[in-house]
């Protein structure tokens, strides 16, 4: 794969390069924001769809065997994480599962635990569906650059508020924290105790860099399996979020089937003849495609430390395992967040996700979308240095 070539998506309605109007944004500034790739998906994708389009049919579906047992071989192959095809409910995305989570294991009022700084559409879902957000916020450490969890607090929220469902993210977005088994098992085992059920936001786990490995939270002890809901996609890891399909993990059958008959109620009817496609395709040929991906995100990463290093020093990226996304700490520049955000956007033309959105934590901070060619990155990092230069 050529992931230096330049795929121009001006005037294609891509909600991240056309959205300037919609969100009143400076239109020179460069989109490096939303959790959408630069990069075109795999080839052999592209063949199967292209296929699909010749037949000139495009009636309802459904998952074939041989979708279900994409999902399950991926799984076990790239992360060792022996699931049965019959645990599997494909859904149109994995926002849309998690208000579907939300509706099915808890009523208005119930208490519903995150960690800020955290995807933000975690607060939306809660709020939308008339619960309560409970914020355990993961704690930082500006000298190690990193983030730590505070397991007296997260069990204190949880029996302060009777905690029903607690939403976890990992890969961690947007810090790209990969929580490790010990770190998983203090929560997971809190909540078992308390009897909080978890959902866990797994989309970005093909995007860990080694030494890290990701950890499905049934892959190293299967009675997990029993109190969560794993949700997965291919959208991310082949640029396939505009196909509208995701797959949820539920090994418990009693779950499972409250989460199906939700989906029922609410009218939402997953399969989609592309999404479904692409999908099987992605996880049957996709092993070269993400090999090289890695390599290629890495690469970025590294050079974008670099740069920071030697050219912007008072910006500090937060220490990460995964995810094409950083995280930084731009507090050095004495911006208060809407200062901060009115700068990026309008002296340095660079539209990133501000900090703030994240929840309160997040303010001074910025997400930075790497999953473009080199090209693109040098050109932000160049306006960027020569903005921060000015302000200086």
């Amino acid at each position: 794969m050529d992931f230096d070539q330049i795929n121009t998506r001006l005037n294609t309605n891509s909600y991240k390069w056309d959205g300037q109007g919609f969100y009143q944004m400076n239109p020179k500034a460069l989109p490096m924001w939303v959790a959408d790739m630069d990069f075109k998906t795999d080839p052999k994708i592209i063949e199967v769809l292209n296929q699909k389009v010749s037949s000139g049919i495009f009636g309802y579906t459904f998952e074939s065997k041989s979708y279900y047992q994409s999902i399950v071989d991926w799984m076990q192959r790239r992360h060792h994480w022996n699931i049965n095809a019959d645990w599997i409910v494909c859904t149109p995305g994995v926002v849309s599962a998690l208000h579907i989570a939300i509706l099915a294991f808890t009523s208005e009022n119930d208490a519903v635990l995150i960690q800020r700084p955290v995807y933000y559409p975690f607060t939306k879902a809660i709020e939308l569906t008339h619960r309560k957000v409970v914020n355990s916020p993961l704690i930082y450490d500006p000298l190690n650059l990193s983030y730590q969890l505070d397991l007296v607090d997260f069990e204190s929220k949880i029996i302060n508020n009777q905690v029903k469902m607690f939403i976890l993210c990992n890969p961690h977005n947007p810090i790209g924290k990969v929580y490790t088994i010990d770190e998983l098992r203090g929560m997971l085992n809190l909540c078992m105790k308390h009897h909080v059920l978890v959902v866990s936001d797994e989309i970005h786990m093909d995007f860990v860099y080694q030494p890290a490995k990701h950890h499905a939270l049934s892959s190293f002890d299967p009675s997990y399996g029993d109190y969560s809901i794993i949700c997965t996609s291919t959208s991310k890891t082949f640029n396939l979020a505009g196909l509208k399909t995701s797959n949820i993990i539920i090994q418990n059958p009693k779950l499972k089937k409250r989460f199906m008959e939700t989906m029922d109620y609410v009218g939402m009817h997953a399969s989609t003849f592309f999404g479904t496609a692409a999908t099987e395709a992605a996880y049957t040929y996709g092993d070269a495609y993400v090999d090289q991906l890695l390599i290629y995100l890495k690469a970025n990463l590294n050079y974008c430390d670099e740069f920071l290093r030697t050219q912007l020093p008072m910006l500090k990226r937060v220490k990460s395992d995964g995810l094409y996304l950083i995280w930084v700490d731009c507090r050095s520049l004495h911006l208060d967040h809407l200062a901060l955000e009115h700068f990026m956007v309008n002296k340095a033309e660079l539209w990133f996700d501000q900090g703030y959105i994240f929840g309160d934590e997040g303010q001074g901070f910025v997400r930075i979308n790497l999953a473009c060619p080199r090209s693109i990155l040098e050109e932000a990092l160049t306006r960027l240095k020569k903005a921060v230069d000015e302000l200086k």
